[in-house]
């Protein structure tokens, strides 16, 4: 290959790449717009306060009720009260159906406080995605067992389990994780 040919084709070959990465940098900032415009929070997930090892922590039912009401304005889905590493409790606020999923070393306990829903467990996952921690979601779960569930409602959800609100107005409940296995 003569100078000139070798040349063109480096040439060639980085104007890809640049296209590619215009491309990709372009749907990217499409769906950013996307997500902005329906309202939906984009930052990090929030966390109140790392577990503590030489006090409890109490959260009485007027700060969770704020709680809820910042979450409503920052259209926050999850807050996370208590980090713990291997443990943690959560806020979880939803105002339609979501995903299902399967944590496959967490287990859930939930704790309804407000609202009620159609929770889906147990079945089989439908086109279930891995995210980049591990956990699976899907478009449906087949098979599965559906109950209403409302405020004063516990359920445990064992890791490997698929779960999933299936339809709802509007749910609130306390979600107590803690990994079961390695």
């Amino acid at each position: 290959m003569s100078p000139f040919h070798a040349q063109e084709a480096r040439v060639s070959k980085e104007n890809s790449g640049m296209r590619t990465i215009s491309i990709v940098s372009t749907v990217g900032a499409v769906l950013l717009a996307a997500a902005v415009s329906a309202g939906i929070s984009l930052h990090a997930q929030q966390v109140r306060m790392q577990a503590p090892v030489d006090k409890a922590a109490d959260f009485p039912l007027s700060d969770l009720q704020a709680t809820y009401k910042e979450m409503d304005v920052k259209k926050l889905l999850t807050m996370r009260l208590v980090e713990g590493g291997k443990y943690n409790v959560n806020i979880r606020r939803l105002t339609a159906a979501e995903r299902p999923l399967v944590h496959p070393k967490t287990a859930d306990v939930w704790v309804v406080t407000e609202g009620s829903g159609t929770l889906v467990t147990g079945g089989e996952l439908v086109d279930g995605t891995r995210s980049a921690n591990g956990d699976l979601s899907g478009a449906s779960i087949r098979g599965g067992i559906e109950r209403v569930i409302k405020p004063g409602d516990v359920v445990f959800i064992p890791a490997g389990l698929s779960h999933g609100v299936k339809d709802t107005n509007g749910i609130t409940w306390l979600n107590i994780r803690f990994d079961t296995k390695e």
